[in-house]
């Protein structure tokens, strides 16, 4: 080490450590432009602000070498000595790059990939998913094919060589943070990647949609990073919609490209995995709000009851209380041929009972409206539930089953009281945030948008597993 410190660098002494290959950070904290100008190889473009410190910095694993450029070292020296006191191995380029007399490369800094830019592209053989995250983390839920390699294991020339060079990368974490740190650990290795933008909850935001069937038009909509399903119905014109999505104008903009209107808005439940963009899209379009009667609501809206019904083009819905995954929740019978579920009957599995913890109680309520209610249904009966399992495949690209194949489900042959004792013993993690998302779709508390992505990361889990 040279100079005064013992933590500034002369451009001999880096020049060596990046000869050396050894594992490191190299920061450029310059303008973007005098950047792009000319940087050392191997160097990433950094802006060191306030949220730079709280969200980048605790990310950087202590135990690799972190060295900071600047235009002359003055800023460099004053925050890798604050990095330091927070036990990072932190440097700088003594005299910044006017002090640099080696050669410098052109170009631009790593970029991000939107959400959406992803979805388009999931199914590309030249993808490479890299999710940084603890192995205890991704075990809990990760995008379908990405691969594992926690943030303080990418610095490893090992798990280095494990990295595809002919393939576009894309560095996962939950909101992009530790996904940053890769993409430079990479870009020092001659490896050029792209972060996913707001990491996992924004993956959670993406909305993905297919038309179904026509006569009526059914067109089903999913957040393809937590399986949740909504559903627009059009007849004649009219569209209702079934327990929408964030972000609301997505469903106006489907009903304009049908050339329909949204007349009715309806929830099947008080939802626990993800917020209601219900009241939203009834301000958006006009059309009326309606909420299961058979709930406690803090927000006005038309309340539904068992038998009632609601006519729109040339069909008709009935209402279906079957309570069980929670007191209110309602299924929606559409001309007979199609029943929307809501979190009662899945495709693989059905509703868990346990989210309002009177777990034995609505075991028996759930065993009731599935065997005396919707399995009574005709036996090719569309069902259209409002979540899917990751594993599961859909057909045509689309999530539905039908009542006979819906039967099939073992936990469905049990005796009502073999039922309550297996239900009733299985435990399935709850749904993350889960109470405060009972209580922004109930009205109890405000909703903040911003907030959306956070509250519903990770999968849905509204089911119950083993069935």
């Amino acid at each position: 080490m040279s100079g005064n410190d013992n933590h500034s660098l002369d451009s001999d002494e880096l020049c060596s450590l990046l000869e050396k290959k050894e594992p490191m950070l190299l920061f450029d904290l310059r303008l973007l432009e005098s950047y792009k100008s000319g940087h050392i190889d191997g160097s990433v473009h950094a802006v060191c602000d306030a949220k730079a410190k709280e969200t980048i910095m605790p990310r950087i694993p202590q135990n690799v070498k972190t060295v900071l450029v600047d235009d002359d070292g003055t800023m460099a020296s004053e925050i890798s000595t604050m990095m330091r006191s927070f036990g990072l191995d932190a440097h700088y380029l003594k005299g910044g790059m006017k002090e640099w007399n080696k050669e410098t490369v052109q170009g631009s800094p790593s970029t991000t990939i939107h959400p959406d830019d992803l979805w388009e592209k999931i199914s590309d053989d030249n993808l490479f998913l890299l999710d940084v995250r603890n192995k205890d983390e991704f075990s809990d839920f990760q995008i379908p094919g990405s691969v594992n390699i926690s943030l303080p294991d990418v610095f490893s020339s090992e798990n280095l060589s494990k990295i595809p060079k002919d393939k576009e990368i894309i560095t996962i974490c939950p909101h992009g943070n530790r996904a940053m740190v890769a993409t430079f650990a990479l870009a020092r290795n001659g490896i050029q990647s792209h972060v996913l933008e707001g990491g996992l909850a924004g993956w959670s935001q993406v909305l993905n949609v297919v038309k179904v069937s026509d006569n009526p038009t059914i067109i089903q909509i999913e957040k393809v990073g937590k399986g949740c399903l909504s559903h627009m119905v059009i007849s004649e014109g009219q569209a209702i919609v079934i327990d929408p999505l964030f972000p609301a104008k997505k469903y106006e903009d489907i009903a304009k490209k049908e050339d329909a209107k949204i007349v009715k808005i309806l929830d099947t439940h008080q939802h626990a995995d993800h917020i209601s963009s219900a009241q939203k899209l009834a301000e958006l379009s006009g059309g009326s709000m309606y909420e299961s009667g058979h709930e406690e609501w803090e927000r006005s809206a038309n309340l539904l009851k068992d038998g009632d019904e609601i006519s729109f083009g040339k069909s008709k819905l009935q209402v279906i209380h079957t309570p069980g995954h929670t007191p209110g929740s309602l299924c929606y019978l559409i001309d007979q041929k199609y029943v929307f579920t809501g979190d009662i009957l899945f495709i693989e599995s059905i509703g868990r009972p346990d989210l309002r913890d009177k777990a034995e109680e609505f075991a028996r309520h759930l065993y009731d409206s599935l065997h005396n209610k919707l399995l009574k249904l005709h036996s090719e009966t569309l069902v259209f539930p409002t979540h899917h399992g990751m594993t599961v495949v859909p057909e045509n690209n689309a999530y539905f089953t039908t009542i006979e194949k819906a039967k099939q489900h073992d936990i469905l042959k049990l005796s009502k009281e073999e039922f309550v004792k297996r239900v009733v013993h299985i435990t399935v993690p709850r749904p993350m945030n889960y109470q405060k998302i009972i209580q922004i779709n109930k009205g109890t508390i405000p909703l903040i948008p911003i907030d959306i992505p956070d509250l519903e990361i990770g999968p849905n889990r509204c089911s119950i597993a083993g069935t």
